[in-house]
């Protein structure tokens, strides 16, 4: 039972007792024929494609601007900082228009892990996932339209294992960079801290952001910063040159295997098992 809680000195009231909603089926035909699927692919696709098209846009601005046989300097342009910026900025904005939508994923390495989770079902993670995938592409095809001249010759935003990096190093960075990321999606959207804190869905896109930002800038030497399977995938396509896919497969097992141990972490250990081990100890303790 909720027991009553103090605020401020101004009295109490009395905290609703929470239970988690009901995981989400694997196959739900009625999904099909439902309006809201429909619209919340839609907004996964668009919001791909313009976190693609900004992102990429950034980090080809800033090779061209520090290109010295250009007449670009060294320090010129926003620099790494300015690119991690870029990327943790459009998260924190995608997520926050479409969040009540799609719930703002953008990534399928996020998808993957609420599925694992069982907060949404198969049919929709795979119609996110393509829709996601999509989106990258046409947006780095936006990009490439726009800027033809340099989109190919710095790189295309292209997803690459770093010289002087093993393909062990690039797999555990991405594993880690993604764990961060989905771990605090979960934390940021779960739904018993909702009910408890009435200000977190409001504040959730903004640690988002901030974990995007942050471990671009912890792994951008190392891979380029993928954590996003649909950004790396829709760069690769469309730069479409070898080197963008020799380590590709790095980019896609990183960020599932780190979104797989965030699920299990935030869900059996963090939720469920402390809150079993919790009951058993008052159930056994002697008042």
């Amino acid at each position: 039972m909720a027991k009553d809680i103090e605020v401020g000195g101004q009295g109490g009231f009395s905290a609703k007792d929470y239970h988690d909603p009901p995981p989400a089926p694997l196959i739900d035909a009625v999904e099909f024929t439902q309006w809201s699927l429909y619209r919340a692919i839609i907004a996964e696709f668009i919001a791909t494609l313009l976190f693609l098209y900004i992102t990429v846009l950034t980090v080809i601005g800033y090779k061209s601007q520090t290109d010295e046989t250009k007449g670009g300097e060294v320090c010129g342009g926003v620099g790494i900082l300015g690119i991690a910026w870029s990327f943790g900025g459009m998260i924190f904005v995608l997520v926050y228009c479409t969040a009540g939508i799609s719930g703002g994923h953008i990534n399928p390495a996020v998808t993957f892990g609420l599925l694992l989770a069982r907060k949404v079902s198969l049919v929709r993670a795979i119609l996110y996932m393509a829709a996601q995938c999509l989106g990258a592409v046409c947006g780095c095809w936006l990009v490439k339209a726009f800027q033809s001249a340099y989109y190919s010759k710095y790189g295309g935003g292209a997803n690459e294992l770093s010289a002087g990096y093993s393909k062990g190093t690039g797999l555990v960075a991405e594993i880690i960079g993604t764990f961060v990321l989905v771990y605090t999606v979960f934390s940021a959207t779960d739904p018993k801290r909702n009910a408890r804190d009435s200000h977190v869905p409001v504040l959730a896109p903004l640690p988002i952001g901030f974990a995007v930002f942050m471990v671009h800038l912890a792994t951008i030497p190392i891979t380029g910063t993928g954590i996003n399977p649909a950004r790396s995938f829709g760069a690769a396509v469309i730069y479409g040159k070898e080197k963008a896919w020799d380590d590709h497969w790095i980019f896609w097992a990183g960020p599932f295997i780190g979104a797989a141990i965030a699920a299990f972490y935030h869900q059996y250990i963090l939720r469920a098992a402390a809150a079993k081990a919790l009951g058993s100890f008052r159930s056994s303790s002697h008042m």
